[in-house]
């Protein structure tokens, strides 16, 4: 099904939501979407949650630049379109669309009122932002890209964070990641976690790089983490 958000600034935007089985009061999840829009990936990735016992929303943050994107990783084509949007999207507005969506999905009638987002790839970046600029309860991002760049608001995650990172991320160098795991490495409410030998969306079921050992030990880490934090 879909729920209709609205911002701060009377935009309203979609949001793809799947109930969880049974009646009892749940924590939610956001889906924090890759540069494809809200897609099968990320629809399936939807659905998991909410088979996982969460009301699960994915945001179609893309929506201010046309709504209802859905593109595939498979042709050079899509790559460009997808890339184009990335490079117009406004981050900092999309952060407080996040905002908006948190704030709905917590007065959802079958919501306990804990929230948390797991973003990827851009949706990781999103995520990062979302546990330094948002009121979320726990943040999961996979293979953010520059959070090199946004390592001034590190004293702004307050709520339980979780970075995968890939070794090989062809979209950040080795470099930027270090500089990312030296200034968040102490913070105690943090975990890091790098993956060997896998590149940028190793986790994406179906596309190239995906790897499944490696994905499903990242899943069960954002799982337990997100159970620990929200329910």
């Amino acid at each position: 099904m879909n729920m209709h958000i609205t911002a701060d600034d009377g935009h309203t935007f979609d949001a793809y939501a799947v109930a969880p089985a049974g009646n009892n009061r749940r924590p939610a999840v956001i889906v924090l979407q890759e540069i494809f829009g809200v897609n099968h990936e990320m629809r399936r990735i939807t659905e998991k949650y909410a088979q996982l016992g969460y009301h699960a929303v994915c945001p179609d943050l893309f929506s201010r630049l046309k709504p209802n994107i859905e593109l595939t990783d498979k042709t050079d084509e899509e790559w460009q379109q997808a890339f184009d949007y990335m490079n117009r999207f406004d981050v900092d507005r999309s952060i407080k669309d996040v905002q908006a969506c948190i704030t709905q999905v917590r007065k959802l009638p079958g919501c306990n009122g804990r929230v948390g987002a797991v973003g990827f790839c851009l949706g990781g970046k999103l995520a990062f932002l979302t546990a330094t600029r948002t009121d979320i309860d726990a943040s999961v991002g996979y293979y953010g890209v520059a959070l090199e760049t946004l390592l001034d608001e590190r004293e702004s995650i307050t709520a339980p964070l979780m970075l995968h990172f890939a070794e090989l991320d062809g979209f950040s160098s080795r470099t930027a990641r270090e500089q990312v795991f030296a200034s968040l490495l102490t913070k105690p409410n943090v975990d890091l976690h790098l993956y060997h030998g896998v590149d940028h969306a190793f986790a994406r079921q179906g596309g190239k790089n995906y790897k499944a050992q490696q994905a499903e030990i990242a899943n069960e880490r954002t799982a337990v983490f997100l159970d620990r934090a929200l329910v």
